[in-house]
């Protein structure tokens, strides 16, 4: 959910609004976005939102954030083009303003001064920025690692950042995934031995998997399938889409006659078929997950056949991967991952040199950590102490909230600003989840739900029938009946001990069911069901 504001007077700008995908105990929740109250509070001010490249977490949450509040977006063409595809699926009341974010190209956003410069990354089209403000630059970098052989010959622009460096820089914010992974991150071109060994080498087909947005990744496996005899077949929606993107925007070559519809593969002797599949993260619907279980029409996996996940295992998906990766292996087919020497996937981050590399150009006044988990930015913090006393005077670690304000008198602390994560279930047309029904939701995960059922004489307030006990993921022991029969005398003696007048307002006597039905359950079992009474009136 990468997303940070620079206020400056009344102008305030925003760079990246992205979204990330929600573990295991949000449950119903589809994705999580920043909570924007903040600008809400301060919409006249705002003057533009820069989006520095078209990963999903730095652009997941533009259509949210468009939709309450409207701002002109500054963007590579990539980042853009994605964008604009994914608002297509949202209503909104206003059509957004897009500006292109080319490198070397410079706009004024009231009174800042925004420079683009040209970075690398494990996607293409991506931009650092610098930014000019009355007391002096700040550089967002973005992601970044620095490829000095990228695959689009588009080069990392180091002398920017060092001109930058030698007129003085107020303030840098930099990149801090890869602070623990010690050198240089390796150039995307170091996969290629292993690509070219398995593309070549392979008698059967070969299922590659990678992000849909990694434009390098897809580009050397299109040279490389051309240059063995292969034909490639695209598979997954996002793959295709993204790539059909970035081919109409010049940043991917697809030769003539390469690209094959996922329907001839079969076609094709299984030798001379490349397939790029989606699901590399083994997601239960992608492609490549059906695939490992034959439930894919086109994606037929076959003894002899490899499958290579060209990707890293990304945190918390460990289990769904190592499963599909079971099924793959059941079906006859070789499935190749992991770290291997040449390599099947580099990252796009900086390493731990690339970083001080960095520092050392730019030398800041101030320095803020960015983009990594709390423990890598206190690792880029130390790292960018041993600079103290060579131009960076001060560094700050900052969590979601925190501000820091900047003066001629120097740079302190203020008071946090509310923030948070919004829960949205897509399913539901985009609603938000608030935290009471995702608590609701927990619960019943935990322990399952209780419906105790009796119809009432709405004169007398006698039992007419019941009461019956209805659960659902409540563990009940079948060869022994008591419980539910213990429950029910715990409703009958409720309802006994209550006046005509609490058993005709029904908010009362279901609240009284529910008490004592709470206490009765925890007792004899030790759990909390949800207990939802139904109180019929006859």
């Amino acid at each position: 959910m990468n997303m940070l504001a620079l206020r400056c007077g009344d102008d305030i700008i925003i760079i990246d609004a992205g979204m990330m995908f929600p573990g295991g105990e949000l449950l119903g929740v589809d994705i999580v976005v920043p909570d924007i109250s903040y600008l809400l509070d301060n919409r006249e001010k705002v003057r533009g939102l820069i989006l520095t490249h078209c990963h999903e977490d730095h652009i997941g949450g533009v259509p949210y954030i468009l939709s309450q509040i409207d701002v002109p977006i500054y963007a590579p063409p990539l980042a853009r083009a994605l964008v604009e595809r994914r608002l297509q699926e949202h209503e909104l009341d206003e059509e957004p303003t897009f500006h292109d974010a080319r490198p070397g190209e410079t706009v004024e956003l009231g009174c800042f001064q925004v420079e683009f410069i040209q970075v690398t990354h494990s996607t293409a089209d991506c931009n650092a920025v610098a930014i000019q403000t009355p007391l002096g630059a700040v550089i967002h970098t973005g992601d970044f690692k620095i490829d000095g052989t990228p695959i689009d010959n588009r080069l990392f622009d180091l002398h920017r950042f060092a001109e930058y460096g030698r007129r003085g820089v107020l303030l840098l914010l930099s990149d801090s995934t890869n602070i623990e992974v010690e050198g240089y991150t390796p150039s995307e071109r170091t996969v290629r031995p292993r690509l070219e060994d398995l593309l070549g080498r392979s008698e059967g087909a070969v299922f590659l998997s990678c992000f849909s947005s990694s434009t390098h990744r897809i580009q050397q496996v299109l040279d490389l399938s051309l240059q063995c005899g292969r034909k490639v077949a695209l598979v997954g929606r996002s793959l295709q889409s993204t790539s059909e993107i970035a081919h109409g925007l010049g940043l991917l070559r697809i030769p003539d006659g390469l690209l094959l519809r996922p329907g001839d593969l079969q076609k094709l002797p299984r030798k001379q078929r490349t397939v790029l599949i989606a699901g590399s993260q083994g997601e239960p619907l992608s492609s490549l997950s059906r695939a490992s279980v034959g439930k894919h029409r086109q994606a037929v996996i076959e003894p002899g056949d490899k499958v290579v996940l060209s990707t890293r295992v990304i945190p918390g998906n460990e289990k769904a991967i190592y499963r599909m990766i079971d099924h793959v292996y059941r079906r006859g087919a070789e499935v190749v991952y992991g770290a291997m020497s040449p390599p099947l996937h580099v990252s796009g981050h900086a390493s731990r040199q690339d970083l001080l590399l960095m520092l050392n150009l730019v030398r800041p006044k101030y320095f803020v950590p960015v983009h990594g988990e709390y423990r890598q930015l206190s690792q880029h913090i130390a790292l960018a102490e041993q600079l103290r006393g060579a131009g960076i005077q001060e560094t700050f670690l900052l969590q979601s909230g925190d501000v820091l304000e900047i003066s001629e008198a120097g740079a302190r602390r203020r008071d946090a600003v509310p923030v948070g994560r919004v829960c949205i279930d897509s399913g539901t047309g985009d609603e938000i989840v608030e935290e009471m029904v995702i608590r609701d939701r927990r619960h019943l995960s935990e322990f399952g739900i209780v419906v105790p059922i009796v119809a009432l004489n709405r004169r007398t307030g006698e039992i007419e029938s019941g009461p019956e006990i209805i659960t659902r993921g409540f563990v009940i022991r079948e060869d022994d009946p008591s419980l539910i029969d213990g429950a029910r005398e715990v409703v009958i003696r409720t309802l006994a001990g209550s006046s005509n007048e609490e058993k005709t307002d029904s908010g009362v006597i279901e609240e009284k069911v529910r008490s004592d039905l709470r206490r009765y359950l925890s007792r004899e079992t030790s759990s909390r069901p949800l207990i939802l009474p139904v109180i019929l009136e006859t």
